[in-house]
């Protein structure tokens, strides 16, 4: 039923496309009545009722039942058939990779995270991450043939119109996302880490009805994600949001895409595991100092842990790079004039920690009629955001016309 539900819709003709635009309604807006999609999609009731009745019988749409209302006739309630179909987000981290499954409804029915990965941008680190996804998938207990799409997150400049990652795993001249589905056994897609992130935070973070919104990716790098009226903004090659690699300094620091003085060299994760190696080894204390005496590695999960264990050293980083980052937000609000600046990655986890300082910066360098207007808050899906956004990126490219990615 699913290789012919899909046959269905890929025919490319006048019905397949309507059949998409009610399932891009459903994916966005929830259930409807037959009558509320006529509205929304300026068709008749007949034309709507027709397309409906098919797409039960496809076992894409269920009915929910009768509306309740305050008088006349309860019209019946139509929506997705949450086990019509799965979707798989892998969100890769630098020292483990988180993988999600939802239903055709956007509902999360499992989650794994392996800590046995390391990221490296090598052929084995990425046979070793194709491995984790095929682990991942011989875990389910569902009907495997329902897994429809697989996304992958990925750090740095990523096209996914083309499927070519130019930042990781970039080794030949076939798509990174060819290249997986061959090795996985099922269709990959990939995008950008960051705007998956924003992806998922705006249809599961409680701000769909929101419009102009930019997210903040403060994890070992430094990204950003941009909604321009209630769409994520790519950009023309799938670039857009590299807001770490804005040249802001002359500290000589070389940044990892070659540049010198890119805002990450002060703004990200990296800058404060920088600045902590060097000030531990010129003779400050942290929770850390033995580990980083020993030369064992860091996570910035450890960096988190040791500020709410209220290592002043590791406070006093990060509310640097907190008010660093706030001038620098301050000037894309300026420049967005945005509803609100969301504030995700793994350092935001800290909560208050890092928002106050970005807070202050902001309303010292940001226009007042600018900043009144923008709500500045932590992401609410916080460390799943990632990996929901990617599960809600591998439905979309399925089914979303509306789509960019």
């Amino acid at each position: 039923m699913t290789a012919y539900m899909l046959n269905e819709l890929a025919k490319g003709n006048k019905n397949s496309l309507l059949k998409k635009r009610i399932i891009t309604y459903y994916i966005y807006n929830g259930n409807a009545t037959i009558t509320d999609l006529a509205k929304v999609l300026d068709l008749s009731i007949p034309t709507v009722t027709k397309l409906v009745e098919e797409m039960c019988q496809l076992g894409m749409v269920n009915s929910y039942g009768k509306l309740e209302t305050s008088g006349g006739r309860h019209p019946l309630l139509y929506g997705l058939n949450p086990d019509a179909c799965y979707f798989i987000g892998v969100d890769i981290r630098r020292y483990a990779v988180n993988v999600g499954l939802i239903n055709f409804n956007g509902e999360l029915v499992e989650t794994q995270s392996f800590g046995d990965y390391a990221f490296e941008n090598t052929q084995q680190g990425l046979d070793n991450l194709c491995d984790i996804i095929r682990r991942f998938i011989d875990s389910l207990i569902i009907d495997k043939s329902k897994i429809l799409n697989i996304c992958v997150n990925v750090s740095g400049r990523v096209n996914p119109e083309s499927g070519y990652s130019y930042s990781w795993f970039n080794f030949g001249e076939v798509p990174l996302s060819q290249l997986m589905t061959e090795k996985v056994g099922y269709p990959v897609c990939i995008d950008n880490d960051t705007r998956a992130m924003t992806y998922g935070e705006y249809l599961r973070g409680g701000i769909s009805e929101k419009k102009h919104v930019l997210f903040v990716n403060v994890s070992w790098g430094l990204g950003l994600g941009i909604i321009i009226n209630g769409k994520i903004y790519s950009g023309m090659s799938g670039f857009a949001g590299e807001f770490g690699h804005t040249p802001v300094f002359d500290n000589g620091i070389i940044c990892h895409c070659g540049k010198k003085g890119c805002l990450e060299t002060e703004a990200s994760g990296c800058a404060i595991y920088r600045h902590l190696v060097e000030r531990v080894k010129a003779g400050e204390k942290s929770i850390l100092s033995e580990r980083i005496e020993n030369n064992e590695y860091i996570t910035l999960e450890m960096i988190v842990d040791a500020i709410n264990r209220e290592d002043t050293l590791c406070i006093e980083l990060l509310e640097n790079l907190g008010y660093e980052l706030g001038k620098h937000i301050a000037g894309l609000m300026n420049l967005f004039n945005p509803e609100m600046v969301i504030v995700g990655g793994v350092l935001s986890t800290v909560d208050e920690y890092l928002i106050l300082p970005i807070k202050t910066a902001i309303k010292k360098h940001s226009l007042n009629m600018v900043n009144k207007d923008t709500v500045v808050k932590i992401s609410a899906l916080r460390e799943r955001a990632g990996m929901i956004g990617a599960c809600m990126l591998a439905r979309s490219r399925v089914f979303d016309i509306n789509s960019s990615f």
